[in-house]
């Protein structure tokens, strides 16, 4: 992976880039199983999956208090922090809340309506607290060495930011795709 060739620290580059570790093996397993009714994502899916693992890339890179462009955005407009972590968390609500979507309407005999709106963004808030959690105990076993991990850039409610991003991320995916992902659902499975 090229983002490893020389990153800001090896140690933060890892934490960061793990999920995509774990993810991607899953994702090619669903999309080469030979069984019918096999579970593939909708292009929409699969170009917002890329996305977030762009998202987490970029950020296991420089760290996620680093990212030149949002350096450059701080200086520029005189703000008070390097913004991409803020990115990366709304796109941790985005995405999930998304793949929870389609999986539960796959998958499920869950309907579309408020309901599977708030299971999908109780999920993706559900993720990113284990996300917080897992922070926090790297921050405890790593001591300061994980500060580039944490990316908290000395704001005492950086976590209460990270799942306010996230939340805001899920509300915004569920209020702005769902027509769009319905759409390809129901192309891929005329009988949806």
């Amino acid at each position: 992976m090229v983002s490893a060739v020389d990153p800001f620290d090896l140690t933060t580059w890892i934490l960061e880039v793990f999920p995509i570790f774990l993810t991607a093996p899953i994702l090619i397993w669903l999309w080469m199983r030979p069984e019918p009714g096999r579970l593939r994502f909708t292009m929409l899916l699969n170009t917002l999956i890329a996305l977030h693992a762009l998202i987490l890339i970029v950020g296991g890179h420089f760290s996620y208090a680093e990212v030149p462009l949002f350096n450059w955005l701080r200086d520029v407009f005189h703000l008070d922090r390097n913004y991409y972590d803020r990115v990366g968390h709304f796109a941790q609500g985005f995405v999930p809340a998304m793949v929870a979507r389609e999986v539960l309407l796959r998958k499920t005999r869950l309907e579309r309506g408020g309901m599977l709106t708030f299971i999908c963004v109780s999920i993706a808030m559900a993720i990113s607290a284990g996300y917080e959690i897992l922070e926090f105990a790297s921050a405890k076993a790593l001591g300061d060495s994980a500060e580039n991990f944490l990316g908290t850039q000395g704001d005492v409610w950086d976590t209460q930011w990270d799942m306010t991003m996230c939340f805001l991320g899920a509300l915004t995916a569920m209020a702005l795709l769902p027509r769009f992902q319905d759409r390809q659902l129901k192309a891929a499975a005329p009988n949806a």
